[in-house]
């Protein structure tokens, strides 16, 4: 029996036909065109499903959708999502009623979380804590074996933990989130302001354009050993040690990991977090638990979504 997972982005829907034992069997991203309106949408989703699923629609366990925004996942509704359409909008029941397949749908940061405990880093475990580092910063909680949402089920706003309430402003309207000092949007702002007090480095070189300068561009001048790009990862894996430390004294999880586009960056990343974080931890919490990084990278997800369908039908 297979499930399918769509990851549903403002640009693409990524959709997957998942094996639980296998991982996932096929897979497709079409563009979302949000500018045609929410029906066109909604056409694309079921595109999606009926390209993935072929033959085996019959053999579908369940249907997952991981999107972006507010969701009542009980009631199977997108509540607002930014950069789509939907608003108060029962999503499953329209996938449901088309497929006769019971359909759910997860925040995708929650769906990132329930992908690493099913398919990657975290299977097995009971208490873990999962950070996206992408445009934004996102993740989810396991604990006891459970997702903690929250008694509203917007809880684990893991990006908007407070690092320095002085720090530039968050796209939520507070400062100094976590989001707002160290995703990838916030990195290649850092590596902006700073190429301007040293326009001389090899970040900007390797952009093409001090305007142009991306998060991934910060990593690979890193690797050449540009000094700005040193200060730059210096700071934002400095942040990202005082976020992890909060999760960790708060949620005493097992393990912590992280994905998202930056993740990419590997140990580079991962490995002045890992030394940062003693520097903030209480004693008793010291090797109490481990960083990782995602291991399901570009499909996190297709395999998200599915892991929704399964948590959420169990």
């Amino acid at each position: 029996m297979y499930l399918i997972g769509i990851d549903l982005g403002g640009t693409e829907i990524k959709t997957g036909l998942v094996s639980k034992a296998k991982g996932i069997i096929n897979k497709v991203s079409i563009p979302t065109e949000t500018n045609k309106g929410i029906e066109k949408v909604v056409e694309n989703i079921l595109k999606s499903i009926e390209i993935v699923a072929g033959d085996n629609i019959n053999k579908i366990e369940g249907i997952g959708i991981g999107s972006p925004g507010s969701i009542d996942r009980d009631a199977g509704i997108v509540r607002y999502s930014p950069n789509l359409p939907f608003h108060n909008f029962n999503l499953t029941k329209v996938i449901s009623d088309t497929f006769k397949i019971p359909a759910f749908v997860e925040n995708d940061a929650n769906a990132f979380t329930l992908g690493e405990w099913y398919f990657g880093s975290a299977q097995g475990l009971k208490h873990f804590v999962a950070l996206t580092l992408g445009t934004g910063i996102g993740g989810g909680v396991i604990s006891h074996g459970f997702l903690i949402t929250g008694k509203d089920g917007i809880g684990a706003e893991l990006g908007h933990v407070i690092i320095d309430p002085d720090g530039p402003l968050c796209g939520c309207g507070s400062r100094g989130c976590i989001e707002a000092i160290a995703s990838a949007k916030n990195t290649a702002r850092w590596a902006k302001e700073f190429s301007i007090k040293i326009p001389n480095n090899k970040i900007v070189e390797l952009a093409g354009d001090i305007e142009k300068i991306e998060s991934k561009h910060v990593f690979m001048a890193l690797k050449e050993n540009d000094p700005v790009a040193r200060m730059v990862v210096d700071k934002i894996t400095d942040a990202l040690a005082k976020a992890i430390t909060n999760y960790a004294h708060i949620f005493n999880p097992e393990m912590v990991v992280i994905g998202g586009g930056m993740s990419k960056a590997g140990r580079d990343l991962l490995n002045p977090i890992r030394e940062k974080i003693n520097l903030y931890l209480m004693p008793s919490f010291k090797n109490t638990f481990k960083v990782m990084l995602s291991t399901l990278v570009e499909d996190a997800g297709i395999l998200g979504a599915s892991a929704a369908a399964m948590y959420h039908s169990r």
